[in-house]
């Protein structure tokens, strides 16, 4: 059966009463993440169809580990606060942090303990549904929903537990803490949602029964179309826009643009663990390359606009990257704007598919020949509209959204027929 946002299965999901919701995330509006960029489309749709949504989450604190906003906005621990549409909002409190990894999980696991009470005040769902990273908010979720005694939806928006092997948070043979959790509450969610086919097709070869992707996406009429670059222009300017993280291997970028040198300049806007080393690195090489801190809105926009190619990287040593789509390359399709894509696996197939721009090795002298090679012949940088058009089909949160509506709905029915 095919639901639609306003059909009565779908609002209801087992066509009794609208549906209630309680999700539990480590980050929402009024922060800027990739959390909240999903979960407040998700929410403007749910809500619009009459479901009821509560969020736990922290106080607002992210990026910097800090209260940055208004307190009005970021909220107060245990306090309802309302959200963008009808969801409520109920705020638990975090720890003040730095940068580091260590500090961050101490954050996230502190959260997650607080998520557990603040979840048992909000009425009673009908499911749990739990997004990570950050992690700790999985074991929250899990015994939130056997104490409320409703099923458990976990959302995976990376590859967990492959990336912490991958990214050797975890060493030799013996499984970690994190990877038992992991696993444990994957296979006994009723329902665990990936963001991409790869991590799903995992999954199930691990024996977890229940499985579905939802991919991530973008509300596409908030996206204008960019005018073509420039077919004369004396300097070639790329944009990298997005987490300065050890996953995205960033330095290979800094690395090609000293290669090509002065007639190219790099751009790169974000924040994350390793920006001050590669600040350090841009200066050692002379590199052409200039740091912003993270932009939202007209500004984004605008740098989006000015730029040539626009990078969407992941390190190509990390086996979980097959299956990973980096958030930003949906934002940049939807743009025109041609990539510049140091990926494999899925987030290539995605770029190829869409005929979206170029892929290349995560190599300095490939990058800065590719770049060279662009400069050379602007009209590579002119796109056709397929990228846009792909994103229209397979990424706009609308139809991604109803998608994620029929599952809660198919879930619901099924678990309102074991219990009789």
């Amino acid at each position: 059966m095919r639901y639609d946002a306003g059909s009565e299965a779908a609002r209801t999901g087992t066509g009794t009463a609208p549906v209630r919701i309680t999700l539990l995330t480590h980050s929402y509006w009024p922060e800027q993440s990739p959390p909240q960029r999903r979960w407040t489309a998700m929410v403007k749709e749910f809500t619009r169809s009459g479901w009821a949504v509560d969020v736990v989450t922290p106080v607002a604190h992210y990026p910097f580990g800090r209260r940055a906003l208004p307190r009005k906005m970021a909220g107060r621990p245990f306090r309802l606060q309302k959200g963008q549409f009808t969801e409520k909002i109920l705020r638990v409190p975090y720890l003040r942090h730095g940068n580091s990894r260590a500090a961050r999980l101490v954050d996230q696991c502190y959260s997650a303990a607080f998520s557990i009470p603040a979840g048992m005040l909000l009425r009673k769902p009908d499911v749990v549904i739990v997004t990570a990273p950050g992690l700790p908010s999985l074991a929250a979720g899990y015994a939130l929903a056997r104490l409320r005694k409703v099923p458990l939806i976990v959302e995976m928006r990376d590859a967990w537990p492959d990336l912490a092997r991958d990214a050797r948070l975890v060493q030799g043979s013996v499984k970690s803490v994190v990877e038992h959790v992991v696993d444990f509450v994957q296979h006994r969610a009723d329902l665990v949602v990936t963001v991409t086919e790869g991590f799903a097709d995992t999954l199930r070869s691990r024996g977890i029964r229940n499985v579905a992707t939802v991919s991530n996406g973008l509300t596409l009429d908030a996206i204008p179309v960019l005018g073509a670059p420039e077919l004369e222009r004396p300097v070639f300017e790329a944009l990298y826009l997005g987490n300065h993280g050890e996953s995205q291997r960033l330095d290979v970028a800094i690395r090609a643009s000293a290669l090509v040198g002065d007639s190219m300049h790099l751009h790169m806007v974000g924040h994350g663990t390793q920006r001050p080393a590669l600040e350090k690195l841009a200066r050692e090489l002379k590199a052409p390359v200039t740091f912003h801190a993270p932009l939202h809105g007209d500004a984004m926009m605008e740098r989006y606009a000015s730029a040539d190619t626009c990078l969407v990287s992941l390190r190509d040593d990390w086996k979980s990257f097959e299956t990973t789509v980096p958030s930003k390359t949906y934002e940049v399709l939807a743009l025109g704007r041609h990539v510049t894509a140091m990926v494999r696996g899925e987030a290539a197939r995605i770029v190829a598919d869409a005929e979206a721009g170029d892929i290349v090795a995560s190599d300095p002298e490939a990058v800065a020949a590719l770049w060279r090679g662009l400069a050379a012949d602007r009209g590579r940088l002119v796109r056709n509209g397929d990228s846009r058009q792909w994103v229209k089909t397979h990424a706009e949160y609308e139809q991604l959204s109803v998608r994620y509506m029929q599952l809660i709905s198919d879930l619901l029915g099924k678990a309102s027929v074991t219990t009789r």
